[in-house]
């Protein structure tokens, strides 16, 4: 307690030490928050097993640029999840990165990590977001870190990360719908699957875009404590969404949208421009824009990757 200010935390973990159930529908069953299309399974597929005790330490690894949704989604899942009977947090959440340094996630926030790669606790969850480049030490730490983990999870454009490392290859995996095509281009060893709201594989695991990282980590939470434990936690976070029961969910991205006249979009990311300012390249006779000249440079080096996917 803080200035005299109860967290929703403990408020919760007091009513149910209380017994004062009805505030905290811990008995809420899976129907009423799941579609009629979505029924409660009997058994979760491809379960983890949680530690008899104590908790499973999830690290989120973190960098100048790294996108807060994707890392701020999933840390509020876990930070949530409440098991019944028990008092302490079933997961134990931390920010690692090269140096505890500040750094600045997307929209200026700035982040005190909590470890550097050395002395970072081993995760059993390891969370990548979207964020800049990667040093080599920082894929050799991930590299390590997903050898004994039980998932490592990436989410948006977190995937060229994990790509990078080389632990996603011959796998199938997911990443922004606005970067399938740059995504296959650059590791044609992975199976880049479209319309997924995430895919695993094996200990690897990869979601869309930015709120895909929340259906994610829920899934994460079914996998260890079942669905009714993670449906508690996202109605306790009053998140209606239901990616996280289905996988496929994401269908609407399936097939990338094209260019109509007077509203084109960036060939490379699918990104709306304005033409009277976007930069802007001609192939085979016809004009192609572009959301920044980085994007245009990408398209220039092999236009013919473009073109001939979004034929």
């Amino acid at each position: 307690m803080k200035n005299g200010k109860v967290s929703r935390r403990q408020l919760l973990q007091a009513s149910a030490a209380f017994g004062c159930l009805a505030a905290v529908p811990f008995s809420l069953p899976a129907s009423e928050f799941a579609s009629a299309d979505q029924p409660r399974p009997s058994t979760v597929a491809n379960p983890l097993k949680p530690p008899v005790e104590g908790s499973i330490p999830v690290s989120f690894l973190v960098c100048d640029g790294a996108v807060v949704i994707d890392f701020a989604g999933p840390w509020e899942v876990f930070q949530d999840v409440m098991i019944p009977g028990r008092m302490g947090m079933p997961f134990q959440l931390y920010t690692v990165a090269e140096s505890t340094k500040p750094i600045q996630a997307s929209g200026g926030m700035k982040i005190v990590p909590d470890y550097t790669l050395e002395n970072a606790p081993a995760p059993k969850v390891l969370v990548i977001p979207a964020q800049s480049a990667p040093s080599g030490a920082v894929l050799a730490w991930v590299r390590k870190s997903a050898k004994t983990a039980d998932v490592t999870m990436s989410v948006c454009t977190g995937a060229y990360l994990l790509a990078q490392t080389g632990l996603l290859a011959g796998k199938s995996a997911t990443t922004h719908h606005g970067s399938y095509v740059d995504f296959a281009r650059k590791y044609p060893e992975i199976r880049v699957k479209r319309g997924a709201r995430f895919v695993e594989d094996g200990n690897l695991a990869t979601a869309g875009g930015l709120s895909s990282g929340i259906d994610l980590a829920l899934r994460v939470v079914e996998r260890y404590y079942g669905r009714e434990v993670a449906t508690q936690a996202a109605y306790d976070m009053e998140y209606q969404g239901q990616g996280w029961m289905n996988a496929d969910s994401n269908a609407v991205y399936a097939k990338l949208p094209s260019s109509v006249d007077g509203h084109p979009l960036c060939i490379v990311c699918s990104m709306a421009v304005d033409p009277a300012t976007a930069p802007k390249s001609v192939y085979n006779g016809r004009t192609y824009y572009f959301c920044s000249s980085t994007h245009k440079a990408t398209f220039d080096a092999t236009p013919a990757d473009f073109v001939d996917t979004t034929k």
